[in-house]
């Protein structure tokens, strides 16, 4: 196919950048026989992406689907109902510009940098950004179009927020704190497995600006997880607690996962994804292996059909939710995971896990295979079940893992935005 918008391109310490037009979806004579059946759920998907362009214009929908449709995200606080806030927003402008790059409509690339600026806006306004979930924020809704297009405002903002997340670093523990104020004595001193997948705008911060601050706490955050987040048998925890003074390693928890010793799924698909980026910004071994293990381990426990639940603990019989979000995260952990393997059987193996995981999300998992419509590109998903949020409903992460799954295996040398 075609090269994407960033398949040449270069970023540089300078700010510099080249770019490239974006591919499109049909494929070429010489594209291969996946890219190619997979061209009908790109196509699919992009409707849906184009739909709600059309319905919620620069407003935001809530984290999930209610009944196959998502409302606007509710009023809270000083924010009316559709701003921006919370830790999901930049799932909406990274779904548009994955759409752009598949598509070359010109749509999706003005309605992704229309929120870049209102990102840009919220960096500048201080709203919300108490979160270590500023990974997932700027890197979906400004690094990406400053991969893409060189727009400096977004680098502006990006890095903005990069610098914002180090606030949250502690001292001696070594790890970016997840939730609450950092006098909290709640949550202090306790961090996440998704916080592996906020440590790429640290990396890319680095590699902008040469600051070697956020490279040492990218190397000691992550040390820290692959050390005492994954348990000795391979599972992980959902979060972990140090002591905020001393540094002292306290205990494994969970808020998501049906128990402090279960292993939440999701939570594993990010120990895959996390720690493949990271082992390739840190260069440690340790993380690769970490990878490995989370992949391991997840892949042991999936049901027939290859569609994780919401639990690694469950599988068939057990009538238990699935969570379809967490196998669009492991299809695009599972290849990541497989472009860095040195051995190479075990490379084939975890490419040839993820695109299984793919095809049966395809198969099985969309409104096309259900014949349902839905402003979700993949429902099934669970947000928490112990929360009651979000269960057997469509989510703004799953639908954006999906697409960038579907990215990965359609677009020859798609680049991440991670």
């Amino acid at each position: 196919m075609s090269a994407c918008p960033n398949a040449d391109q270069t970023d540089t310490r300078d700010g510099t950048t080249m770019t490239t037009s974006p591919a499109h979806v049909a494929p070429d004579a010489g594209a291969s026989t996946l890219a190619r059946e997979l061209t009908p759920a790109v196509g699919a998907a992009a409707q849906i992406v184009r739909r709600n362009i059309a319905r919620f214009a620069d407003e935001y929908p809530d984290d999930t689907t209610h009944h196959n449709r998502y409302p606007l995200r509710p009023a809270s606080g000083p924010f009316p109902e559709g701003a921006n806030r919370d830790w999901t927003t930049g799932f909406v402008p990274g779904q548009q510009w994955l759409a752009w790059q598949l598509t070359g409509d010109e749509q999706f690339r003005a309605a992704a940098a229309r929120h870049a600026l209102d990102f840009e806006r919220r960096q500048r306004a201080g709203e919300d950004l108490d979160t270590h979930d500023l990974g997932f924020l700027y890197t979906l809704a400004c690094v990406a179009p400053w991969r893409l297009t060189g727009d400096q405002d977004a680098r502006a903002a990006a890095l903005a927020a990069a610098d914002h997340l180090m606030g949250r670093f502690l001292e001696p523990a070594g790890i970016i704190q997840a939730w609450g104020d950092l006098d909290d004595p709640e949550q202090r001193g306790r961090t996440i497995i998704d916080s592996l997948m906020n440590m790429p705008l640290l990396s890319w911060a680095f590699e902008q600006t040469g600051e070697q601050r956020y490279a040492d706490a990218v190397r000691r955050h992550t040390a820290q997880l692959a050390e005492h987040i994954v348990r000795a048998d391979d599972s992980t925890f959902h979060t972990f607690h140090w002591d905020p003074v001393t540094g002292q390693p306290l205990r494994g928890t969970t808020a998501q996962g049906a128990g402090d010793d279960s292993c939440w799924a999701r939570g594993q698909a990010w120990g895959i994804y996390g720690f493949a980026l990271n082992f390739q910004a840190t260069g440690s071994q340790e993380l690769l292996v970490a990878a490995e293990r989370c992949a391991d381990y997840f892949l042991a426990h999936l049901p027939a059909d290859h569609v994780a639940f919401w639990d690694l603990d469950f599988t068939d019989g057990d009538g238990q939710p699935r969570d379809s979000s967490a196998a669009a995260i492991a299809a695009c952990g599972l290849h990541e995971l497989a472009r860095v393997e040195p051995d190479g059987a075990r490379a084939d193996a975890y490419a040839g896990a993820g695109v299984q995981i793919l095809r049966a999300l395809v198969a099985g998992y969309t409104p096309a295979a259900e014949g349902v419509d839905s402003d979700a590109l993949l429902l099934h998903a669970v947000y928490s079940l112990p929360a009651g949020w979000g269960i057997d409903e469509g989510c703004l992460w799953g639908d954006y893992f999906y697409l960038e799954a579907l990215a990965r295996h359609t677009l020859a040398d798609w680049k991440r935005y991670w």
